[in-house]
This record gives structure tokens, C-alpha cells and sequence, in this order.
């Protein structure tokens, strides 16, 4: 069975990991010193990067098709006259975007030195440990877990951080939330990471027989992975009977996409938000020269249902509405779905009083 890589920036350099997040996968690190870079630098960086993406891009095809690109920019000298680093890996992923039109695949200026890789690309033991307390100060991801008015459950969650480091404060969020009438999972802001904490989150939201997910295809070893429930959670299961919304954004990427793709097509959740940002081809950081890296997406997703996946195209939506009146319409209709059931005539009035309250919130804009 493939190792799980994990998601993180180590300095500035992350790690090998299997979903990029949008953060990565969108923009260069920010307050980093840029510095100069010279031809025999920017050849042989164009150099290894053909060479990694004919050898491991998921698409054969389409990496011979970017070496040329390459290859045709160097002959009409529109490197020359490029002496910084940071602009240097800006153009060199817009030339290979323009062909791949895959928003995982990007090259990376590091101030800091990248560390030579290793046979299995592996993170050595002191970038795990830096990985940990990362993830220690931002709660793994996890942001707020509360009970909403009307017993609806609320978790925003910031990214999808490695089971192996972070199901204990999983676990502790599904568990606080279990008791909910209906759940809202919040994942407007959340970047991708670990396909293994989407299966164990999902696992809440489904009774114990297992459930398939997704599969995930990697073209380095001609293998697939299968993403099934697990059978077993600690603790409390919502289960299948409790109504479930996923919020999205444009900013929603990556794992934090599959997590939607998947719940959206086994129809166990409605999505309120905005069309997601369309990045569905896992893969890992690859060092290129001493401060300079690519993300090269070695795999694609396959849903078991679609047999397809949201490359390209994003994760729309069963509710489209602006990112920021997500929250307030999927509320509504959370309490809605409560009211159906609620034979309290206390609980009732103070439902309907919640439900006047947020729908004159959203029509007045606040």
C-alpha cells in the first residue's frame, strides 16, 4: 500500500505530499528576499524539470507537449533576460500551465536552501518533527467546532493534516458534534491535504458499513488506491440520517474538493457556496537546484461514480450562492430540515425566531 505523504511548508519548502493546498498551489511564498539567477542556472532548472515531468507526470503525453513549450521559449531566448529567481519560477509555471492547464503543477523559488532528496523522496525525521508542531499550533486545521442555534452543528475546518498526526483532534471534533440535528462543515478556507483525514472525517457521516470514496491513480508505479469509510471511528457516528452542508469558495482546493466531490455525488451532503478551485491531480515536491522546486501531480482521482473527477472544472455547487452568504443559506436550511421534525411547540417558536432572524440578516446584506 503507497505511504501517505503529508501537506506542510516546511521553511519554505513543503514537503512530499499526495493533494497539494491552494496556498501551494496558487501563489509563491510570501516575505521571502528574491535573488538573482544566472543562464547555466535557469538551463540546467529547465533541464531537471523535463526530466521529472516526462518521468512522472500523470499525463505522458502532455509532459511531452510542456518539454516542448519549454524548449521553444529557450530558443526564442524569452528566458535571457530574466535575472530574478521569484520571476523566473512565475514565468516557468505559467509556460507549463499554459499547456498542462493543471493548477497543482508549479515551480517554486526558496530562499532558503532546498535540502538534497533522498531515494524515496521521503521527509527526513527533523522535517517531521517541524511538521508536527506545525500542525500542533494550528490546531490541525481544525478552526472553531459549536453548536449553532436550533442544535445545528457548526466546524470550520482549515485543512485536511495528516490522520497519523491529527485524528485525535478530529476524533475530539465529530465527537463534540455528534449530537447535532444537522452539520455544516465549513470548508470555504480550507487549502487540500490528506486524502486519509477526508476518509476518517467522512466516516462519521456514514453508519459502520463502508462506503467508497474515491480512488487515486498514480502513474509512477501503475498503482490505485482505494478510499473507502472505515468501519470503526472512536466515539459517536452522526450517521446517515442527519442532514449534512458542505460550504465552498473559489478558494476551496484539492482535498478539500474531493471531500466535496465525494459527498456531493454519494448525495450524503448539500453544497452551498461557490464552484471550487478545480485541482484534482495529486502528486509531491521534487527539488530542482538549491532554491528551486516543482510540484509535479504524479496521480488522478477517480470517483467510483463519475469515473472523473474536478480537474479543471471544480466541485459546482447544489446551492450557488456568494461565499460569504454560504453560511446563513445553509443555515436556513438546516433549520428547516429540523422544523420538520421538531414537535416541541418551545423549541419550535424559538426555531422559526432563528429562521426570521437569519433571513432578514441575509436579505439586509450583513
Amino acid at each position: 500500500m503507497r505511504r501517505l505523504r503529508m501537506m506542510t511548508f516546511l521553511t519554505a519548502l513543503p514537503l512530499i505530499f499526495l493533494f497539494a493546498s491552494a496556498s501551494f498551489a496558487q501563489a509563491q511564498m510570501p516575505d521571502q528576499p528574491d535573488m538573482a539567477v544566472d543562464a547555466p542556472t535557469r538551463s540546467a532548472i529547465i533541464d531537471n524539470a523535463i526530466k521529472l515531468l516526462n518521468e512522472s507526470y500523470i499525463f505522458p503525453e502532455t509532459a511531452a507537449k510542456m518539454e516542448k513549450a519549454l524548449r521553444d521559449h529557450q530558443a526564442n531566448k524569452d528566458y535571457d533576460g530574466i535575472t530574478s529567481s521569484a520571476k523566473f519560477a512565475t514565468t516557468l509555471t505559467e509556460h507549463l500551465q499554459a499547456i498542462s492547464h493543471d493548477k497543482h503543477l508549479r515551480v517554486r523559488y526558496i530562499a532558503e536552501t532546498v535540502p538534497p532528496e533522498n531515494a524515496t523522496h521521503e521527509p527526513s525525521p527533523e522535517e517531521i518533527a517541524h511538521f508536527r508542531q506545525m500542525v500542533r499550533e494550528t490546531n490541525c486545521g481544525f478552526e472553531r467546532a459549536e453548536r449553532l442555534p436550533g442544535n445545528i452543528g457548526y466546524l470550520d475546518l482549515r485543512g485536511f493534516n495528516p490522520a497519523e498526526f491529527c485524528a485525535d483532534t478530529a476524533t475530539a471534533a465529530m465527537n463534540f458534534l455528534s449530537n447535532s440535528d444537522a452539520l455544516i462543515i465549513d470548508i470555504r478556507h480550507n487549502g487540500g491535504g490528506d486524502p486519509a483525514m477526508v476518509a476518517l472525517i467522512t466516516s462519521y457521516l456514514y453508519d459502520a458499513e463502508p462506503v467508497h470514496l474515491n480512488d487515486l491513480y498514480f502513474r509512477t508505479d501503475n498503482s490505485t488506491h482505494q478510499w473507502w469509510t472505515l468501519p470503526y471511528v472512536p466515539g459517536k457516528r452522526l450517521g446517515q440520517a442527519r442532514p449534512v452542508y458542505v460550504l465552498t469558495s473559489n478558494r476551496t482546493f484539492s482535498a478539500a474538493e474531493e471531500f466535496t466531490y465525494n459527498l456531493k455525488n454519494l448525495k450524503r451532503a448539500t453544497i452551498v457556496g461557490e464552484v471550487t478551485g478545480g485541482g484534482a491531480n495529486p502528486g509531491g515536491m521534487r527539488r530542482l537546484s538549491d532554491h528551486f522546486a516543482v510540484f509535479i501531480p504524479t496521480g488522478r482521482a477517480i470517483n467510483p461514480i463519475t469515473k472523473t473527477n474536478w480537474e479543471g472544472t471544480g466541485v459546482k455547487p447544489d446551492v450557488e450562492v456568494p461565499a460569504d452568504n454560504a453560511l446563513k443559506v445553509a443555515q436556513i436550511s438546516a433549520l428547516k430540515k429540523v422544523l420538520e421534525t421538531a414537535d416541541n411547540p418551545v423549541r419550535k417558536a424559538a426555531i422559526n425566531r432563528e429562521l426570521d432572524k437569519l433571513q432578514k440578516d441575509l436579505d439586509s446584506g450583513k
